[in-house]
């Protein structure tokens, strides 16, 4: 159990630098689309050689349930890209927390998956502590709004991952995403290829790959690619009500690298709903720990 929560852990924190290498990005004047795009053009460059792919799982590639999945991640990507541009990481990643409990609701709905009275609770106390963070109607900005959808869609991503993760390979399933990921950004990403300066205006003829710039996409891309590779492998022998609660120490994580990196600090009343969603996701995993003994 300790051993699962530790690889989850490992996962969101992965996760949360690719995130903060995406915000540098956005101060430095990168489109959220080309950044998304690069994440995965990256990602499947770096995890192809790797993945064993046989010829006959190429045609999977077509498959409407893959491609929804990753029409599901490429949103969820897009968004929380776009609400770091002028949110706090920590509260980006607050509002983000509607996710776990999409995805635990979806899967008592979907994959008939057991629910209980208690994490229930638990659930909707943390979204309590999402409200404190996102301040719907008395304040809420459009980036806390985009940090909603986005965590909209990484519930919608968790539990479509759950519902795939024993259909296909867990390199496949990353891969497949990553890969299909690329081809529907790269229409809209690739005019906006980043300049020597970081700008989209730069002519074509005098474009380069600025090092700085494609260092942060590649922290990025490969934070995110290895982060989501793990919660593959784990949805094969977890629930999604064991992992949902677990995803929440990514405010860990987040929380640190956003004051380190940019010194950004949630506000009283955030940082309020920020312990408060934490409280409820480890409380969450005493639960699953007393269900598994």
């Amino acid at each position: 159990m300790l051993r699962d929560a530790a690889l989850i852990f490992t996962a969101m924190t992965c996760i949360v630098l690719g995130d903060t290498a995406g915000k540098a990005l956005a101060q430095m004047g990168i489109s959220p689309t080309f950044v998304a795009w690069a994440r995965f053009a990256l990602g499947a460059l770096c995890v192809l050689p790797f993945a064993g792919l046989q010829r006959n799982e190429l045609r999977d590639f077509l498959n409407w349930q893959l491609i929804l999945r990753a029409i599901v991640i490429v949103a969820g990507i897009l968004s929380i890209l776009t609400a770091l541009r002028t949110e706090p990481i920590a509260n980006v990643f607050g509002g983000f927390f509607v996710g776990p409990a999409i995805a635990y609701f979806g899967a008592a709905i979907v994959l008939r998956e057991k629910i209980t009275l208690a994490r229930t609770l638990l659930l909707a106390l943390s979204f309590v502590g999402v409200l404190l963070v996102v301040k719907p109607g008395f304040g809420m900005s459009t980036g806390m709004g985009f940090a909603l959808l986005a965590g909209t869609f990484y519930g919608t991503y968790l539990l479509t991952t759950r519902w795939l993760a024993h259909a296909y390979r867990p390199r496949f399933l990353l891969l497949s995403q990553l890969v299909i990921g690329a081809v529907l950004l790269a229409p809209l990403a690739l005019p906006l290829w980043p300049g020597d300066w970081g700008s989209a205006a730069t002519p074509p003829a005098t474009k380069t790959l600025n090092l700085p710039i494609w260092s942060l996409i590649s922290l990025s891309a490969l934070g995110s690619a290895i982060g989501n590779y793990i919660v593959v492998i784990a949805s094969r022998r977890m629930s999604a009500s064991f992992i949902a609660p677990l995803i929440y120490t990514q405010l860990i994580a987040a929380t640190l690298l956003g004051w380190i990196a940019f010194g950004d600090l949630p506000d009283p009343i955030a940082m309020i709903g920020l312990v408060t969603i934490l409280a409820s996701g480890l409380y969450g995993l005493r639960l699953a720990k007393g269900e598994a003994s």
